[in-house]
């Protein structure tokens, strides 16, 4: 990677130094395993969060692993469409067990998928499921990257999946983007690229990985790629995998070329790989997954050589025992990349044995203690640095030099982090309270810092080991001038078994409200809910899962005296010095703080704008029945601890109006949120869709977003923003004020909020309360979606619940994605069978089966143009047999396949009504998709006819 080629200037403050340097940053290169590794989990914390290291990582083991890595240089990437799609048994086998350095490619961010834990959906899930995903990386030991294309929902094959994603080309130039960066040798597509992948984003990833095999190492292929400084590589080998069904245990000889045992076990991890990666894959909570588990004993995956640049590598039965099967890997192994231009290099091969010698040396010596490895580390990094040295000083082709430098600047980064290991060296930044009385409370904590503001971080060295390290350099990595310390004079040797500290002052400046440096997604979609390719914002950060933490802390230290001879570490090697080499360790700024259970709990520092500005809610649904006023409530909150001041107003469409046409506001502390509310008078009120946007002004600059945190006590942090924009859909909707609704939330949804919307009456029933409450107060009880997989009492009360069907109630169900448990359960008045059937095509014909039901003339008349501008899908779980007493009301079907009439039941029961939908209702209300509204509308009020008034 070219030097800065992330664009941003940034300086590192030093005692006695005024000069800038033009960096990158560190984090950009370096696995979520190895940043955690630079800062090993202090002495007596507990269970670790985020923000520390796995055990695993720290101490004897995470040293016994490091060591592992230096002694291959075997690079392995894998391509999936989603998150929680990646092979993680075989991701931890070869990042954990052999060493390798691995990357996880993922193409989209599962936007588009079900949230199992709450009503987030669209693009501010895909930020919960990239946390989800680095912390189930953490486990598995890999880099992630990601293409830009969207999750847009369900999609039965590839040749939709394509036409969504705009071709093949703007998915496969990322995904040759990541190849030619990260350089691996052998590519591995989770999938196979056939019907036997199911999903058409499945089939896809596997269908461009094939096709960047060869693309990467083609200079015509994404020239523009080659013009901004990458190269082109050709990985040796591509296999792809469910080439014996998903989660097979056995398989045909002639199916796979590779068997891998991910139920083998590791001492260091204490339990097998394949248990190890569920570990991690329980942080998905949003996909489902936090139950699953796996029984000690072998099992396997199995993947199939498909393409190779190598000369034959199976037996002859076709197979291979090892996915790095004819290349080496060794580390003397990198010189025989150079081919006929070794020779050029004569002293290369010797040096890497060398350097290999003292890695085995090191990695014997710490099996009695892990201080006595470090002397032979220090001279393999001292010899590597000279080698590297050397090497960018040959005169050999750009491609082999710049290939041969990458891993041998990756072997100094492990050779550093097996040193701090070794050493028992850590570094710890936190910006320091506001009060020096304890930690503060979360909401008073200064987890995130805005322009304007000024605050003090303390930078902790703690030196572990038995000797006395100088500190060469003590830098905090942030944009340029904003950074001072204030302790130049302090000392810089930390003694055996001590810490050191130094302290810095962050100005950060007003005009810094840009936006260049915010924490946020550096990707964007207008409109979620049609488009399915990201817009990227930043080309800097392309392909990474966020931006980078915009402060860093960096120590730089060596042994303080040169002639310290180290006899326990076999009496010839001495440990650093003035003329040794340098070892660096580093650590992101954290704010601590303690949660509202008492627990120390801490956060990445961000950086946001000191205002978010939100209408609230982000849709509005307004009946055209009305008396053609409404009311927008704008919701304001600051980040600043000075008193501001400002003036608020509304942009509206052309002929509307806002009342009042300006607010002054003021805020006198930091988190402080303020609501205010605007009277809207529109033009006209007939059936159509428009904007309303909020514009903040202070201090000469327009806010007009708003930001929210998106975290859980198990990830990391981030902020996901979104335009202080509402979206205003007229309905021509008809419904009954005298209804009166309750909803039983499942796994959460945003219908409820559309239906106050247009004026109907509901309650929500908290599940728990199901067992206690009056039911005969209700016409109609909705099911929220996924009800009965995530709320017990609904299935311990169900009997209740049919009863109240029974005596002249109107029951709305909706899907569930526990098909086994729902048809175990026999929840249903009459016998229906509950599938995994779905429409996925939001624009498939429906047809009206029974035009003379009830549910499609009141108390609106339902066309099939009603079932025009739905968004993502049509429907989803439909029923696939039922007993003659349900009515099947509509029908539809994704091309070349047969009706689905499972969509959408209704029977009569005793004197009520029981109605079960798979459309995706939860998907069009929040939308304003106005057939979807009414047709909802419609599903409340049946049974309720003749007792109706609008």
């Amino acid at each position: 990677m070219a030097k800065d080629d992330r664009g941003v200037w940034r300086e590192r403050v030093r005692p006695g130094s005024a000069k800038f340097f033009l960096v990158l940053f560190p984090i950009l290169l370096l696995t979520a395993a190895w940043v955690v590794q630079l800062t090993p989990k202090p002495v007596g914390s507990t269970e670790p969060r985020f923000v520390d290291p796995l055990p695993q990582d720290t101490g004897a083991a995470g040293l016994q692993e490091t060591l592992l890595r230096l002694r291959t240089t075997a690079r392995l990437m894998q391509t999936v469409a989603h998150p929680d799609d990646e092979d993680g048994g075989m991701l931890t086998l070869e990042s954990r067990g052999k060493g390798s350095t691995v990357l996880l490619l993922t193409l989209n961010r599962g936007e588009g998928g079900q949230n199992k834990v709450g009503s987030n959906l669209f693009d501010v899930l895909g930020v919960l499921r990239t946390l989800e995903l680095l912390a189930a990386d953490r486990y598995y030991g890999v880099e992630q990257r990601f293409t830009r294309v969207a999750d847009f929902g369900f999609s039965k094959n590839a040749d939709e999946t394509f036409q969504k994603w705009q071709g093949h080309d703007i998915a496969l130039g990322d995904m040759v983007r990541v190849i030619r960066t990260f350089r691996p040798d052998v590519l591995v597509a989770r999938f196979s690229g056939t019907d036997r992948d199911g999903h058409g984003h499945h089939q896809a990833s596997s269908i461009l990985t094939r096709e960047a095999f060869r693309a990467a190492a083609d200079p015509n292929r994404f020239s523009e790629q080659i013009k901004d400084g990458l190269l082109p590589w050709q990985a040796r080998k591509l296999y792809i995998g469910n080439v014996c069904g998903f989660g097979a245990q056995s398989c045909p000889a002639e199916n796979y070329t590779v068997k891998l045992n991910i139920g083998e076990q590791n001492p260091r991890l204490g339990m097998s790989y394949a248990q190890f990666a569920l570990e991690g894959l329980h942080h998905q909570l949003s996909q489902g997954v936090g139950n699953f588990s796996i029984d000690p004993g072998p099992r396997y995956t199995f993947y199939k050589l498909v393409d190779s640049v190598l000369p034959p590598t199976t037996d002859k039965d076709g197979h291979e025992q090892d996915l790095f099967d004819g290349i080496d890997t060794s580390l003397p192994g990198l010189a025989s990349r150079l081919g006929t231009e070794e020779s050029k290099l004569s002293w290369l091969r010797p040096g890497l044995v060398e350097i290999a010698n003292h890695i085995q040396d090191a990695t014997q010596r710490s099996g009695r203690e892990m201080n006595a490895a470090a002397g032979p580390l220090l001279i393999a990094l001292q010899k590597m640095d000279s080698l590297t040295s050397r090497v960018q000083s040959t005169d050999i082709s750009s491609s082999s030099k710049d290939d041969l430098l990458e891993r041998l600047r990756e072997k100094q980064q492990q050779l550093q982090v097996a040193l701090n290991l070794a050493m028992q060296i850590s570094v710890e930044a936190t910006v320091a309270p506001p009060q020096s009385t304890g930690l503060p409370k979360e909401e008073e904590a200064l987890t995130a810092v805005s322009p304007g503001q000024k605050f003090l971080v303390r930078v902790k060295f703690h030196n572990g080991s038995k000797y006395k390290l100088a500190m060469d350099r003590v830098t905090l990595d942030a944009p340029k001038g904003w950074a001072r310390r204030i302790d130049e004079e302090a000392a810089l040797v930390a003694a055996a078994g001590q810490d050191q500290y130094a302290n810095f002052v962050v100005q950060i400046p007003a005009d810094a409200a840009g936006g260049r440096f915010y924490t946020r997604p550096y990707w964007h979609r207008d409109d979620p809910e049609t488009e399915s390719i990201n817009t990227i914002d930043d080309e800097r950060y392309v392909t990474l899962p966020f931006p980078p933490p915009p402060f860093h802390a960096t120590v730089e230290y060596h042994t303080h005296s040169s002639a310290h001879d180290l006899s326990m570490f076999g009496g010839e090697h001495k440990l650093g010095g003035a003329d040794g080499p340098k070892t660096e360790i580093s650590s992101p700024v954290v704010a601590p703080f303690v949660d509202d259970k008492a627990v120390e709990r801490k956060r990445t520092l961000a950086m946001v704008p000191a205002f978010s500005v939100m209408l609230e809610p982000g849709q509005q649904v307004i009946p055209t029945g009305t008396d053609g006023e409404f009311r927008v409530r704008v919701g304001v909150s600051t980040n600043l601890s000075t008193t501001v001041k400002g003036a608020l107003h509304l942009e509206v469409p052309n002929g509307w109006s806002a009342e009042p046409a300006k607010l002054a506001v003021e805020f006198r502390k930091r988190g402080e949120k303020q609501e205010f509310e605007f009277k809207i008078s529109p033009a006209s009120l007939s059936e159509g869709r428009a904007k309303i946007r909020a514009v903040l002004e202070s201090g000469g600059v327009n806010y007009s977003e708003g930001y929210s945190l998106v975290t859980r006590e198990d990830l990391d942090s981030f902020y996901y923003y979104q335009p202080a924009l509402q979206r205003v859909s007229i309905v021509d909707v008809k419904a009954s004020k005298d209804l009166k609704v309750g909803y039983i939330m499942g796994a959460g949804d945003d219908i409820p909020t559309v239906l106050g919307q247009i004026g109907m009456k509901v309650t929500l029933i908290p599940a728990d309360k199901l067992a206690n409450e009056d039911l005969s107060q209700y016409q109609t009880i909705v099911l929220g979606i996924r009800a009965y997989d995530t709320q017990k009492d609904l299935a311990a009360n169900n009997k209740k619940l049919l009863d109240f069907v029974y005596n002249g109630g109107t029951l709305v169900a909706q899907y569930n994605t526990g098909v086994a448990d729902f048809n175990k359960g026999k929840f249903t008045p009459y016998p229906a069978q509950l599938s995994r059937a779905r429409v996925s095509v939001e624009e498939a014909p429906v047809a009206i089966l029974t035009p003379e039901d009830s549910i499609f003339h009141y108390p609106n008349q339902i066309t099939e143009h009603d079932f025009d501008g739905w968004v993502q899908e049509r429907g989803l779980y439909f029923m696939d047999q039922w007993d003659g007493k349900f009515k099947p009301l509509l029908a539809c079907h994704d091309p070349g396949e047969p009706p689905q009439e499972g969509g959408l039941l209704r029977a009569q029961y005793g004197k009520g009504t029981y109605i079960y939908t798979g459309y995706a209702f939860f998907r069009q209300l929040p939308a304003g998709v106005p057939g979807a509204i009414r047709l909802y509308v419609n599903l409340l009020s049946a049974g309720h006819e003749r007792s109706g008034s609008q």
